[in-house]
């Protein structure tokens, strides 16, 4: 790639920086171990530690309450000097933007940069999950809110509107703020928005991913026959004895700058963005919540012609995978329809999900 031409890849985007916190997996080279070792991370809870969260003891006895989760260590730890804030600030703050804000400045340190020393507009894209520690953390306390007396300090450190937008506040960044939310797909569309956005000139460097984690920190759910959530608390996408998915806490941030910057300058390049697409599956589904194969197919071969790639050339994919009777065979379908387009029929193209760990 360092001999090419950079006029040559004017659509691709390099990934130079990546951070993240992970289930068993403190950053993305731990998370690389596990994955290469098959290491399951989910959680397995006793009915003390779930008592001590405070589940509800009835709960616990449900026959249908899965004690599992993909549990973030030290979820609850963040360094609110280093960033400016006071301890009581911090308290009033959501994880998912303590937690993103520090993966923020880890990324950017692992690309190599100083935001204050970068001369171009660095942009941020991200989103983050449903707010679990408003409610049942901060709201359930009334004295410590009574304490705090501004309400507007706890919206601010609560309200997914300022996800981004306290990234560049505090890291000084001056390119676009963007939140994203689109369910599942929130942190992957958010890389595709700043693909473009880079290519739109709009900035020079952008910070893209997301952030889940929801309180109590060990918690698990009910299962119910039919529901995207696995009965026994481990996920087995594309497997014969696939039951569903497992919810887990995690962030997840990486560094976007265009490849011919990116060369110029000398980065250290992990991968190549060549396209990108989004869509959306409209009313051709069966319900709300399910998958369309038509959808998903177009989508696929719009990013596979934007980026210029012979499918013949394709030799993995990193699937959705939620391990669901309906999903697995649909994502499947729409797969197969791209790839064996004009191909060699007998050539093989694996597949993978990382929520198998």
């Amino acid at each position: 790639m360092s001999n090419t031409n950079p006029s040559e890849h004017y659509n691709d985007v390099a990934i130079i920086g990546m951070s993240g916190r992970f289930p068993g997996a403190r950053n993305v080279d731990e998370l690389w171990q596990n994955l290469c070792n098959g290491v399951e991370s989910i959680s397995f809870f006793s009915r003390q530690e779930l008592e001590a969260s405070g589940i509800d003891p009835t709960l616990l006895d449900d026959p249908n309450y899965v004690r599992a989760k993909g549990v973030l260590g030290e979820a609850d730890l963040f360094d609110a000097p280093f960033f400016g804030y006071t301890p009581r600030e911090a308290q009033t703050m959501d994880p998912q933007q303590r937690l993103f804000l520090e993966c923020a400045w880890q990324a950017l340190e692992n690309a190599g940069y100083d935001a204050g020393g970068f001369e171009g507009r660095i942009g941020v894209y991200g989103g983050a999950g449903w707010n679990t520690y408003l409610l049942l953390n901060l709201f359930s306390n009334r004295d410590f809110v009574a304490s705090v007396g501004d309400l507007q300090t706890i919206g601010h450190g609560n309200d997914k509107d300022y996800l981004t937008t306290r990234v560049s506040y505090k890291l000084n960044l001056t390119g676009p703020s963007i939140n994203i939310q689109t369910a599942c797909s929130t942190s992957l569309v958010a890389v595709c928005v700043a693909y473009q956005s880079l290519l739109n000139g709009e900035c020079d460097m952008a910070l893209a991913g997301g952030a889940f984690v929801t309180v109590p920190l060990k918690a698990g759910y009910l299962y119910y026959e039919g529901s995207i959530l696995s009965p026994d608390g481990h996920c087995r996408a594309f497997d014969a004895k696939a039951g569903g998915t497992v919810f887990g806490d995690g962030v997840g941030i990486v560094i976007l700058k265009r490849l011919a910057d990116a060369l110029a300058d000398g980065d250290h390049i992990h991968a190549v963005i060549r396209g990108s697409a989004v869509n959306n599956d409209g009313s051709s589904k069966v319900s709300y919540t399910a998958p369309s194969v038509k959808m998903q197919a177009e989508v696929i071969a719009e990013a596979i012609e934007v980026a210029g790639v012979d499918t013949n050339s394709v030799t993995y994919v990193e699937t959705h995978g939620t391990g669901t009777a309906m999903g697995d065979p649909i994502e499947l379908d729409g797969l197969s329809k791209v790839l064996r387009r004009g191909s060699d029929k007998k050539k093989s193209c694996a597949i993978g999900s990382v929520k198998t760990n």
